[in-house]
């Protein structure tokens, strides 16, 4: 995600460093750059323009502070200006209204069904709402199917009229449903085209009419880039949306509707998709996003994950049995569940400061904890208990029944000794106070 961008930037401003003071000419040239890998990611050349006008302006004139160097200088403005360019500030969902409608909108194929299933999830989850999935989609064959799947995979009950061509009278039936079996929020996934066309913008047009709809939402895949914005654009003229959903950030995309999006609509970024899984949604904070995208990492949203796969009763236990010199590989394996359960290993990674940079050109494959899964699922309940009972001739078994090498579960069971030790220490002085730390940041 912005990997190109990232790096482009960061060569930009690399131009500063050394510099003792700013200047008109270095801030001249580290701009230009700065420009042009904003053009490179497919920012409109006006909005590209304005915003480097805008950190010249503050940057001019100003003396190096005592703890900032030119170049750390120049990075905070630029990354207060990514900030502001993106919105700002994070614009949360509005959950008004008995119940609260959602309208769907956006061209076929930018992931707005997949999306509409992850915000009831998102709802249903963090939010503890009665959520209820409504297919208006009454053209693309199949497109209702792929709503049921989707509310079946997450547990929310979706409202479908096979037989009914008609999506404003869906939309208000849905609604009346909701009303009457306990709904709280009504997601409505209208029907996209592959282009902006008057039959569409008619439809959705007049589905919003009738509902009124507390949220309006405009999904875009962010990929497409400039073409994007052009369409939010179009989307936004006819229905005056409410806010953005940026899905595919998780693909390689250039970020040049993440940036220019809100400048050209005036509407906020609100929600983006990092992933297929239906856990892969995130709220959208500029500020977030503006430190990733120069490199800094993502700290918090990392706890934020983390703490969602937090259980304060597991943590106890584990504690207990790390005190006790029990930790054997079911605990060991429970642990590689709970990260894979964050989100994709590269996003992780990417919110680490410096690491993203640090491996940028090194594969991270989300099957990666496969082969560790496969050796831990040939051992016996009484190996995975106590790891020291295994000798040789039970590595060479295990080896055999989990398709790996004798080397590679060697490798595993040092790996696994020096986390364990590591873990123990952790049990005492300053590692027990940092847990007490960890917990009371829940």
């Amino acid at each position: 995600m912005f990997s190109n961008l990232s790096d482009k930037l960061d060569k930009a401003l690399h131009t500063l460093k050394g510099h003792g003071k700013i200047t008109e000419i270095n801030v001249a040239e580290t701009l230009k750059e700065v420009r042009r890998a904003l053009l490179d990611a497919d920012v409109n050349f006006k909005i590209a323009k304005e915003f480097t006008k805008n950190v010249q302006t503050k940057a001019i004139g100003q003396n190096v502070l005592t703890t900032l160097n030119p170049g750390q200088l120049m990075v905070k403005l630029v990354k207060d200006e990514l900030t502001n360019l993106m919105g700002g500030e994070t614009v949360g969902v509005n959950l008004g209204g008995s119940p609260t409608v959602i309208l769907m909108s956006g061209l076929q194929g930018s992931g707005k069904t997949t999306f509409s299933g992850k915000l009831a999830n998102y709802l249903k989850t963090k939010r503890t709402k009665q959520v209820l999935l409504v297919g208006c989609d009454v053209y693309r064959p199949a497109a209702i199917n792929q709503l049921q799947v989707v509310g079946e995979q997450i547990g929310v009950e979706v409202y479908a009229e096979i037989d009914n061509k008609n999506p404003v009278e869906i939309s208000k039936n849905a609604i009346a449903y909701a009303k009457s079996h306990g709904k709280n929020v009504v997601i409505i996934d209208t029907a996209g085209r592959l282009a902006v066309d008057e039959a569409m913008m008619t439809e959705i047009s007049n589905i919003h009419k009738a509902i009124h709809p507390q949220e309006t939402l405009f999904v875009v895949d962010s990929m497409t880039g400039q073409d994007a914005v052009n369409t939010a654009k179009a989307f936004n003229d006819i229905l005056n949306f409410d806010g953005v959903v940026l899905t595919k950030l998780d693909g390689d995309t250039r970020g040049g509707a993440a940036l220019s999006i809100k400048s050209v609509v005036n509407k906020p970024i609100k929600f983006i998709g990092t992933g297929e899984k239906m856990d892969a949604i995130d709220v959208f904070y500029p500020d977030r996003m503006a430190d990733r995208i120069l490199g800094m990492g993502d700290v918090i949203s990392l706890v934020e994950r983390a703490q969602d796969q937090y259980d304060e009763e597991e943590a106890r236990k584990l504690q207990k049995k790390i005190a006790k010199n029990q930790f054997g590989f079911d605990d060991f394996l429970t642990q590689i569940q709970q990260i894979k359960k964050m989100g994709s290993m590269k996003d992780l990674v990417g919110m680490i400061p410096g690491a993203g940079k640090a491996m940028k050109d090194v594969e991270i494959d989300d099957n990666a904890f496969k082969g560790i899964e496969a050796i831990i699922h040939s051992m016996t309940p009484s190996e995975r208990s106590t790891p020291a009972s295994i000798d040789v001739s039970r590595k060479k078994r295990i080896a055999k029944g989990s398709g790996t090498t004798i080397q590679e579960v060697n490798q595993l069971m040092k790996q696994f000794e020096q986390m364990s030790k590591m873990m123990k220490m952790m049990q005492g002085g300053g590692g027990k106070k940092m847990m007490q730390m960890m917990q009371g940041l829940k």
